[in-house]
Order: structure tokens, then C-alpha cells, then sequence
């Protein structure tokens, strides 16, 4: 439940920092073979040269090992040079072992004083936890009191109460995992993200109605965004066509609210065309479920008007796309 962690993210930060130290060698590079090899090793980074960007870092770090941010850089230099799929070959986990290592002394080297510094010694724990992490080196008893001390440096980020959770989550800790996604909820009650991420852990929980309070929270806090009433609608379809256990007039009552959420997304944005699509596929569930011969006819041809303008719109769609310079 943590954030994802993307080389796009990373590397704006190269670019930041690139920059910052070039202008005014804020964060003092004790030399000029020092701040070439970082420069160097932050070009290799950004072209996802990683073996070769590793041996610039490691040149930064021998003329200057007082600069943290290249403990992290390279940390996540090998990092990316570790592939999920080749596990268990000593060479491959030996990038994670390294990575560990550097991440870890990024969080010792890097001060708080340092303002670029402070976000990349945040994503140095962030990315250690991501790597004792079950998807990498599965090992909770490290990755824990990572997490809460992430949580204790920085009490009022919700990212850090999301990246807790979802160590929880993975094992098998559930309340605790809910309780730290509400607690991510509390700190910025307003954020959408929150909502979302504690909707999609309920929703992992086969929890229906936590699920469907959180996309409800979420809408709430985003009224003007057709994708969040949309999003209700999908959920409640999926519930009306797949849990045979409803009684028929449960079951209608989950397509009228989901008509109702994809009629409020399009007020909001007429062509869109996901709710388009959507609703002439309810108003056919609606009909299957409708006596009245008259009125399932009636809602069969609305569907097929809001079928054909769903087609229109993605062809429209189409075109404009073509029609885009490739840059």
C-alpha cells in the first residue's frame, strides 16, 4: 500500500540535484573529480546506464565520501540492476545486498539540515523497506523498524503510515495494516490517495461495505471528478453481476446507485467514454432483470444510444491521437 516507486522519480531528483550542485555546490563535493564523476554518474543514470553509472557513483563517493545523496544514487543504481525474476543467483541478490547497504548509509551520511538532502534520505528508508520487502528480499524483521522509524521522523506523512501498512498486510497482520491505512487517512483527511489505497486494502479483505465506504469518502472529497463517481459504478456493477447471493431487490438497487454515479460522471464530462460505455452496459443488466416488456425495450434503445455516442467518442478520440506530432 506504499507508493510506487518509479524511475521517472528518481530521475527528476538526478536532474535537481545535478543542477543544484553545479550551480552553486551547495552540498560541497569536496573536489572538481568529485562533482565530474557525480555529474557523470548522474547522465549514466538517466540513460538507465546502471553498471556503469555504479562505478561513476563509486568515484564520487571515494573523492568525497561525506556526500550522501551519491550513497543513494548508487544504492538504487543497483537496485535497478536487480531482476525479480532471476531470485536466488548470488550475483543478482548481491545488487540488493549492495543497494541495502547504500541506502543504508545515505539515512546515516545525509543530515537533516540539508534541504535537497531531506527527500533523498526519505526515499533512501523508503526504498529499504521496498527492498526487505516481500517482493524482494522477504524479510519483515528488518523492514519493520524501518518503517516505524520512518513514521516517527515524519508522523505527518501519509505515504509513511501506507508503506507500514502494506508490510503488515503481506503478513497476514490485518488489523494492523487497516490501522495504519486509517491512520494515513487521519493526517490529511482531504488527500484522495488515502481513500483509494484503504478502499483497495478492503477490497483485498473481501470487505464489501469498508470497500465501498472509502470510494464513497473518496467521491466525497472529489465531487467534481467524474473518474471517483465512475469508479463507484464499476464496483457496484461487478457486485450486482457476480454475488448471486443477492436477493433481486438488492441487486437492483446496486444498478440503480451505479446508474446514478455514472450519470453524475457524465454531467461532469459528457464524453467520457468509460462511463458511456459503462451505463449502456447497466441499462442492458437493468433490462435482463426488468417483466415490463415496454420498459425493457425502452432501456435497451437508450443503451444503444449511449453505445453508439461511446463509439463515436472513442473514434474521435482515435483520430485526435493520430493527429498529434510524435515529439
Amino acid at each position: 500500500m506504499h507508493a510506487p516507486f518509479t524511475l521517472i522519480r528518481v530521475v527528476a531528483l538526478v536532474l535537481a540535484v545535478g543542477l543544484s550542485t553545479a550551480a552553486c555546490g551547495k552540498y560541497a563535493i569536496g573536489n572538481l573529480r568529485s562533482l565530474m564523476a557525480f555529474k557523470e554518474a548522474n547522465e549514466l543514470y538517466k540513460r538507465q546506464d546502471f553498471p556503469k553509472a555504479v562505478e561513476a557513483y563509486q568515484r564520487a563517493i571515494e573523492h568525497n565520501p561525506e556526500f550522501g545523496i551519491s550513497y543513494f544514487f548508487l544504492g538504487n543504481s543497483y537496485d535497478n540492476m536487480y531482476k525479480p525474476g532471476r531470485k536466488g543467483e548470488a550475483e543478482n541478490d548481491g545488487y540488493l545486498t549492495k543497494a541495502v547497504e547504500n541506502y543504508t548509509k545515505a539515512t546515516e551520511v545525509i543530515k537533516d539540515t540539508d534541504p535537497q538532502g531531506v527527500e533523498i534520505r526519505k526515499l533512501s528508508f523508503e526504498y529499504l523497506i521496498a527492498a526487505y520487502g516481500a517482493d524482494k528480499i522477504d524479510d519483515f524483521e528488518k523492514a519493520e523498524p524501518i518503517a516505524l522509524k520512518l513514521v516517527s521522523l515524519d508522523p505527518n506523512e501519509p505515504a509513511n503510515y501506507y508503506s507500514l501498512s502494506k508490510l503488515y498486510e503481506d503478513r497476514g497482520r490485518y488489523e494492523e495494516a487497516e490501522a495504519m491505512a486509517n491512520k494515513g487517512v487521519e493526517v490529511r483527511p482531504n488527500e484522495p490517495l488515502g481513500y483509494m489505497l484503504l478502499a483497495g486494502f478492503h477490497n483485498r479483505q473481501a470487505n464489501w461495505e469498508k470497500t465501498m465506504e472509502a470510494w464513497e469518502k473518496r467521491a466525497k472529497i472529489e465531487p467534481n471528478n467524474p473518474e471517483a463517481h465512475h469508479t463507484i459504478a464499476t464496483y457496484l456493477y461487478e457486485k450486482a453481476l457476480k454475488d448471486f447471493r443477492l436477493s433481486a431487490a438488492t441487486k437492483q438497487a446496486y444498478i440503480t446507485r451505479a446508474l446514478q454515479a455514472e450519470d453524475t460522471a457524465l454531467a461532469l464530462h459528457a464524453d467520457y467514454f468509460e462511463a458511456l460505455t459503462y451505463k449502456n452496459i447497466l441499462l442492458r443488466l437493468q433490462a435482463s432483470t426488468e417483466r415490463d416488456l415496454k420498459k425493457r425495450k425502452a432501456l435497451i434503445d437508450e443503451a444503444d444510444v449511449l453505445l453508439k455516442h461511446a463509439l463515436e467518442v472513442q473514434k474521435s478520440q482515435t483520430v485526435d491521437a493520430r493527429k498529434k506530432p510524435v515529439k
